[in-house]
């Protein structure tokens, strides 16, 4: 199974019909296990909604968040990991504005599954990823 043949756009990621089925939220949670620390290492400093991307990180990681927000979370990490979206993240000032829009829908959409303890541990995270570099 590719990526390619379960979610052939960025688009797809996201899509809150295509999210909850089990062989996209498989490629979707693939993507961000592979993709997500390494892009976040490289753009953290950049991008001023990291905190609220790794608050969706921690919650997606837990087990007590319900599968649905799940997979709506992992399609939105997903997208934001994919090097091909609506607006290329190497554009300057501009290239992350619509992973912004991702992730901000989903964090107003599912605030009541992102616990104050995936708050604390993005928090955590950020603090610990400024003092390496």
């Amino acid at each position: 199974m590719t990526a390619k043949a379960n979610a052939a756009s960025p688009t797809d990621a996201i899509d809150p019909d295509k999210a909850l089925v089990p062989a996209v939220q498989r490629v979707n949670e693939m993507r961000v296990r592979k993709g997500f620390w390494p892009k976040l290492a490289r753009t953290a400093a950049r991008i001023p909604f990291a905190d609220r991307l790794l608050s969706v990180y921690f919650a997606a990681r837990d087990p007590q968040t319900p599968t649905a927000a799940k997979g709506v979370m992992l399609g939105a990490l997903a997208y934001w990991v994919l090097p091909v979206d609506a607006i290329p993240d190497v554009l300057m000032g501009i290239g992350f504005t619509d992973d912004a829009a991702v992730i901000a829908a989903v964090v107003a959409t599912l605030s009541a599954h992102i616990r104050p303890r995936h708050r604390d541990a993005a928090r955590e995270t950020l603090k610990g990823l400024s003092e390496r570099n």
